[in-house]
């Protein structure tokens, strides 16, 4: 791996705390951004620990040249995860995830956050970032079948979509899931949804809960919809989008939103699965769940049991998706209607929530 960094005594700090994990080496140090743009053709890291306040191009910079010149997974390593700007504009910039610095080993929370420094760059050096490059020309249709069989895109719903008399279903609710690399694929699709989206989008974003007010702010700021996080008790409107509170459950009770300090589900509060469980119960066949990318297998299964309500359920494909494990273990359990790749996403919402019902 490759530590960019430019004070010394962190440098020395960070060798010593990765260099004593038997899963990590150092591979580099770089002391600013333009050294390390220049090391990693070199040293061809599997990840890179990257400090935000550099001399010369900021970590934010440099971020956004290696996802447009060599695509690797970057952890971004701030001195204050409290400040909310940063994790956001990090994420933004293609970083896969931000984590605390150690800081000082006097500190009486060192062994912790050295533990978790670390095990997120062992995470994070398995993942095959892409550079993607899928025009809505050459696009793939990915409906339920392997990449290498997929028709040409015609613009036809897939038959689970259209109703007996030949129209669109009628949906009344959207379910959004996402963990690793999710904060770039839902702004991705809430930036082409319409003001006038006929029915509220529920999301599930896995994040430590001190960054959920900052994300859903920052989600806001690419939204045409407006973002807010979810309260207790709030009756779900069209045209809303409704995000999960750092470590509460999301639930849609009825009429209205619920949260729950429940234990963990697949070792995640909020959980995708709790969600779109919950959605199987309030909406039935009328309810739309998306399962994007992610580690794990948090939302799969609460994906198959939306599918088997006659819900509709999309995962994105392996071909966009930073990581495949959740949306691809929806797939391998049978409970996707189709497989879509991330910028073919808000088209079919879209589709699927038209005033113009026939279906072509």
């Amino acid at each position: 791996m490759l530590v960019v960094e430019d004070s010394p005594v962190i440098q020395q700090l960070l060798s010593h705390v990765i260099g004593a994990d038997p899963r990590l080496e150092v591979a580099g140090i770089a002391s600013s951004g333009e050294q390390a743009l220049r090391m990693i053709d070199r040293t061809v890291p599997d990840v890179v620990s990257l400090d935000i306040r550099l001399p010369g191009i900021d970590g934010f910079e440099v971020t956004s040249r290696i996802m447009r010149q060599n695509p690797l997974p970057i952890v971004v390593v701030a001195s204050d995860v409290r400040d909310l700007d940063i994790p956001m504009r990090a994420l933004q910039a293609g970083a896969l995830a931000v984590v605390e610095k150690p800081g000082s080993m006097a500190r009486a929370d060192y062994q912790t956050v050295a533990h978790h420094l670390c095990t997120q760059l062992v995470i994070m050096s398995q993942v095959k970032v892409i550079r993607h490059r899928i025009s809505a020309r050459g696009a793939k249709s990915t409906a339920a079948m392997p990449a290498g069989d997929m028709p040409a895109q015609d613009g036809r719903l897939p038959a689970a979509a259209v109703a007996s008399d030949g129209n669109v279903r009628r949906f009344r609710a959207v379910g959004l899931v996402a963990s690793t690399g999710g904060p770039a694929a839902l702004a991705k699709i809430l930036k082409d949804m319409p003001t006038d989206f006929p029915m509220p989008v529920f999301v599930v974003q896995h994040m430590g809960a001190p960054f959920m007010a900052g994300f859903a702010s920052w989600l806001g700021t690419v939204s045409a919809l407006p973002v807010r996080l979810a309260e207790a008790g709030l009756p779900p409107r069209p045209a809303t989008v409704y995000v999960a509170p750092g470590d509460r459950h999301l639930l849609v009770d009825g009429a209205t939103l619920r949260l729950s300090a429940d234990p963990v589900v697949c070792g995640q509060r909020p959980s995708g699965e709790v969600l779109f469980q919950s959605m199987a119960r309030a909406y039935g066949a009328a309810g739309i769940g998306v399962l994007l990318t992610g580690m794990g297998e948090d939302g799969a299964r609460g994906l198959v049991e939306m599918h088997r309500t006659g819900a509709y359920t999309i995962a994105e494909h392996a071909s966009t998706a930073v990581i495949h494990s959740m949306p691809g273990t929806a797939v391998r359990l049978g409970g996707a209607v189709e497989e879509l790749p991330l910028d073919r996403l808000a088209g079919r919402l879209l589709q699927l929530t038209s005033d113009d019902k026939m279906a072509s």
